[in-house]
């Protein structure tokens, strides 16, 4: 397949027209940014905000006349602004077909854009963190793995559009097919159904997008896959509570949310936040999971309480939420997730992966008795 380089994608651009200006996209200077990968295109349109839903036919335009390159897969336009849009008055009949986010952040304006279904997925649950760096990715992978151990069937979405770590955990290297140029083929790996921006972008690829552009990659990383029948979608978030978490809470009806901290009191502040988020905005929390519980020498077994330890639980009976369980800091599990190979599938039966298999059933219990599936998507007003 002969390579789609950028000057290529800029020059059928080139060819797609504002009726409006009468100039094309690309001579308007619209094109900000364009990524190519196997056959796979994802363009940004920098938009004038005051005309971002106007300019919706345009954006479906562009992504067309992509699509129609020789050895396009896929192909994704999505737009972004400089500067806030204000929200616009609701539409009588309500908006139908695909969703993209057009102007001002999720966080700016919460009222727009349909609700985003993933039809034959059961539950979506979000893990999340008020911050980085406390082993949450480590925990979605072997949860989602631990849940496909319990014989339910599982997805797991890597919505980090920043810091993708799918790939490298999970050891994939393929890039994911589409049939028909529209959707999009999960990765199949240790029997879970994945999906990541990472298997599309290179590694080393710095995501410089703005907020508008996370959230419609999200949107189309739950829409325009292939999901097919799922009991539970895992998907791990970026840290913190910002658009990619809004857009999640405002748009998808998550039937709960897993929180990931370490016993330090700083990462509890944080975890705290994010917990209380999720509570704002009606979206049940299964629970805490506290990682790098203690540190547990791999050469003589002795246990070191490094960063503390049950703080987390502690934090769980303080905010009435079920402690799922603790997770110890060792090199096994860190090892395994480096490897591509995360330790529930690699060390089954080790003390370890029990941990996560253990969670994994409480979080089942947890989305069984809410029967919370087909809740409805709250609307939120960020103030």
């Amino acid at each position: 397949m002969a390579e789609i380089t950028e000057s290529a994608v800029r020059k059928v651009l080139d060819t797609v027209i504002d009726p409006v200006t009468g100039r094309s996209v690309a001579a308007l200077g619209m094109v900000s940014g364009v990524v190519t990968r196997a056959g796979h295109v994802a363009v940004t349109l920098e938009v004038d905000p005051a005309r971002g839903t106007a300019l919706e036919p345009l954006r479906q335009a562009c992504e067309q006349a992509i699509r129609a390159m020789p050895g396009v897969l896929s192909a994704t336009a999505v737009m972004t602004a400089e500067r806030a849009a204000p929200p616009p008055p609701p539409a009588a009949g309500g908006h139908h077909g695909h969703s993209h986010t057009h102007g001002a952040p999720a966080a700016k304006t919460t009222g727009g854009g349909g609700r985003i279904d993933v039809p034959g997925v059961k539950h979506i649950i979000a893990v999340a963190s008020g911050k980085g760096g406390v082993g949450k990715s480590t925990t979605a992978v072997n949860l989602a793995l631990g849940l496909a151990a319990n014989g339910l069937a599982t997805g797991l979405l890597d919505a980090d559009i920043y810091g993708p770590s799918m790939p490298r955990m999970l050891g994939v290297t393929e890039k994911p097919e589409s049939a028909d140029g529209k959707m999009l083929k999960p990765i199949e790996k240790y029997g879970l159904k994945t999906m990541s921006i990472g298997y599309i972008v290179n590694e080393d690829t710095p995501m410089i997008w703005r907020g508008p552009m996370v959230s419609s990659a999200l949107e189309q990383m739950l829409r325009d896959v292939q999901w097919g029948d799922l009991d539970v979608l895992v998907v791990d978030m970026p840290p913190g509570t910002g658009d990619a978490q809004l857009t999640l809470a405002q748009r998808v009806a998550l039937s709960g949310a897993v929180i990931v901290s370490t016993p330090q009191d700083i990462a509890l502040v944080d975890a705290r936040k994010g917990l209380n988020m999720f509570r704002k905005v009606a979206v049940p929390v299964l629970g805490i999971v506290e990682n790098m519980s203690y540190f547990l020498c791999p050469h003589c077994g002795e246990r070191s309480e490094i960063f503390g330890h049950g703080g987390a639980r502690e934090e769980a009976d303080k905010l009435g939420v079920p402690f799922l369980g603790e997770v110890p800091l060792h090199l096994d599990i860190r090892t395994t997730s480096d490897s591509g190979h995360p330790i529930v599938v690699s060390k089954p039966d080790s003390a370890h992966a029990q941990a996560y298999k253990n969670i994994a059933g409480r979080v089942w219990k947890q989305l069984s008795a809410n029967q919370r599936g087909a809740r409805k998507a709250p609307n939120i007003v960020v103030q």
